[in-house]
């Protein structure tokens, strides 16, 4: 009985994980270098806030505890960027 329950609360919580619109949206914004090393990123707490653009490229903003990240359309990480977010 304590099985089920614990497999019924694990299949609701990884239910809720891909049941957010807003992440789901911006990440298939994202080219696939972005994706893998936003993916990487996230293993150590980093969250998807949104994608700039700018002059034709894109830059993904990620927000962990410890500062912000971006991304740029290469996939490379820059994990001490000189950007401001406004709140």
């Amino acid at each position: 009985m304590q099985a089920q329950n614990k497999q019924a609360q694990s299949n609701q919580m990884l239910e809720r994980r891909t049941d957010s619109p807003e992440q789901s949206l911006w990440w298939s914004k994202l080219s696939l270098a972005q994706k893998f090393s936003a993916s990487s990123l996230g293993k150590f707490g980093y969250e998807l806030l949104f994608i700039r653009h700018d002059n034709g490229k894109s830059i993904a903003v990620l927000n962990c505890s410890n500062g912000i990240a971006v991304i740029s359309d290469d996939g490379d990480i820059d994990t001490k960027p000189n950007i401001h977010i406004r709140h």
